[in-house]
């Protein structure tokens, strides 16, 4: 796919992730025609074992697909992807994302103002137009565990309320500790320096790891309001939700282990993984 160029902006290579996608490919694709003038690469990386519809949309729009021969999870095809970029700047996205109109020019812009930027993410409107809270703060020790084991089971609990307060902050260009990889603009150089993902996630908290492995780097994590994009969300789920629950909650008790890991916090680790199986089997029994 190559977009009109523009001399104000630099190229881009944007990869989105696929397993057996259904329209919403379609409307990701068409909507980026109008999110940008810069020179644009589209990469789609189909995990899935199906693919008419994949090589249908690549071909009307000149992407580049990438067969991984296996599902290698988000973070997995996400590096996949990138694999080989020359461009300075790479997105990373969902392909239930639909962008708005200038919204990739608009955090192009800002990556070109922000020399410490190496992720922005832009707002992530639900499809009622609410604002979901995209950019938020690495979990503390108390906030983070509480929110993580509780906030399903129990959302009024003080620590999901002040974890909730924390990133009330939505119309305000800011740093965050990590933003959503919904959609993700990284720097390229800064990607790659990091390895990329962390592919030991098969899907979900790839984006928190990598946010927080940014910023011990000396890169920040920028939200801009300005771009959005909608994310429909729940594509993927609402074929597999026992296997995209199980992940999660997978993902979820690596993470906090790992940020939690040492010696005098084994309580920590004990707490979050009593909470978290608890969480699952409450979320799968709601699935069934």
């Amino acid at each position: 796919m190559t977009t009109s160029p523009s001399s104000a902006l630099p190229a881009v290579r944007v990869v989105t992730i696929v397993f057996n996608p259904g329209p919403e490919l379609d409307a990701f694709v068409d909507s980026l025609a109008s999110a940008t003038t810069a020179p644009v690469e589209l990469v789609i990386v189909d995990n899935g074992a199906d693919p008419e519809l994949t090589d249908r949309v690549a071909a009307r729009s000149g992407a580049r697909v990438v067969r991984t021969g296996e599902n290698l999870g988000y973070g997995g095809g996400a590096n996949a992807g990138a694999a080989g970029a020359t461009q300075d700047w790479i997105v990373v996205a969902n392909p239930d994302v639909i962008w708005q109109p200038g919204s990739l020019d608009v955090l192009l812009r800002a990556a070109g103002r922000i020399p410490s930027a190496g992720s922005l993410g832009p707002a992530l409107l639900n499809e009622d137009g609410t604002v979901y809270p995209s950019a938020r703060e690495l979990p503390s020790l108390t906030q983070g565990a509480g929110h993580a084991v509780l906030g399903k089971v129990w959302p009024g609990n003080p620590w999901t309320r002040a974890y909730h307060r924390r990133q009330e902050s939505v119309g305000t260009e800011r740093p965050a500790g990590w933003l959503s990889g919904a959609c993700l603009l990284l720097r390229r150089d800064a990607f790659e320096a990091l390895g990329g993902f962390d592919t030991s996630y098969f899907m979900f908290f790839e984006d928190v790891d990598l946010g927080e492995r940014l910023g011990r780097a000396g890169w920040a994590n920028v939200y801009v309001p300005d771009a959005a994009v909608v994310h429909v969300g729940g594509v993927s789920w609402k074929a597999r939700p026992a296997r995209m629950i199980a992940a999660h909650h997978a993902s979820a008790r690596q993470y906090l282990h790992r940020r939690y890991h040492r010696w005098w916090q084994w309580p920590v680790r004990v707490a979050v993984s009593l909470g978290l199986g608890l969480r699952e089997r409450v979320e799968l029994r709601a699935a069934r």
